[in-house]
């Protein structure tokens, strides 16, 4: 069963590393599950290194998706906005299981995959390795709010610097995967305030970012992987997330995760 604590509405996360799929059988299922768009757009990969990741990752997202709206991995509908957000198009009758809502969101890096389901509000999820050395690290840096620039400037180059930088960029692409806006949002319009070893202190949205209702997760499901996830909560919900790991064969026993709340901060002028 998917966690949840007294009128927190149900969150689900599946970490499945590339390894927990065998390339046969991930080509199998997506032969069965994945729709022509995506089969397409696998057959577009000019590396097999892409285009397993690429498989693993839809191949888990529709079977997530099976076991929690009832709808079967093949005939699951998922359509994108225009800024590329997916979401599962509900049928006419509503969803054969879960409730009425649903939201999901997929994020994956260095064959490693992470997919967030929640049944009410909006979900963003981000995942980044730690050993992908210094590639585009220096611009990463130079997109954040002056307060974490400063504060990523402190760590000592190498690991430590690194580990800043990609536990804010992760905690940003989450929060904007979850509002729809990809990299249409400016970095450097919100700001996070970060515990020294992990969790969210405190978060200043962007001026157009009005509700203020957003939860922070920070997680490393394996060592040397970083994960963030952004969660829209009402004031009177205590969310607990849901960690399964390993691909979804069935609804196996999950770690909960408390979902803190994080402080506001002062909006810039």
């Amino acid at each position: 069963m998917t966690a949840a604590v007294g009128n927190a509405a149900p969150v689900t996360l599946w970490f499945c590393p590339n390894d927990q799929l065998a390339p046969g059988l991930a080509n199998a299922l997506a032969a069965q599950w994945l729709d022509e768009q995506e089969k397409e757009s696998a057959g577009q990969f000019l590396f097999e290194r892409d285009r397993r990741q690429y498989l693993v990752a839809h191949v888990m997202v529709r079977r997530v998706l099976s076991l929690e709206s009832g709808i079967p991995e093949s005939e699951a509908v998922i359509w994108r906005s225009s800024r590329g957000r997916p979401f599962l198009q509900k049928p006419a009758g509503g969803l054969p299981r879960g409730g009425r809502e649903l939201d999901f969101n997929l994020s994956h890096a260095g064959g490693h995959n992470l997919l967030g389901v929640v049944r009410r509000h909006r979900i963003g999820v981000d995942v980044e390795r730690l050993d992908r050395g210094k590639q585009g690290l220096a611009g990463v840096v130079h997109a954040f709010a002056p307060e974490e620039r400063q504060w990523v400037a402190q760590a000592p180059p190498g690991r430590d610097r690194d580990v800043r930088v990609l536990r804010l960029w992760t905690l940003k692409e989450a929060y904007s995967k979850a509002r729809g806006l990809g990299l249409g949002l400016s970095f450097d319009s919100f700001s996070f305030q970060l515990d020294e070893d992990r969790g969210v202190r405190a978060f200043r949205p962007p001026d157009d970012d009005l509700a203020q209702r957003w939860r922070f997760v920070e997680l490393e499901p394996v060592p040397g992987v970083l994960a963030a996830v952004a969660l829209m909560a009402g004031e009177d919900e205590t969310p607990v997330l849901a960690l399964h790991h390993g691909f979804p064969w069935s609804r196996s026993s999950p770690r909960t995760v408390p979902v803190p709340r994080a402080a506001p901060l002062p909006r810039a002028f």
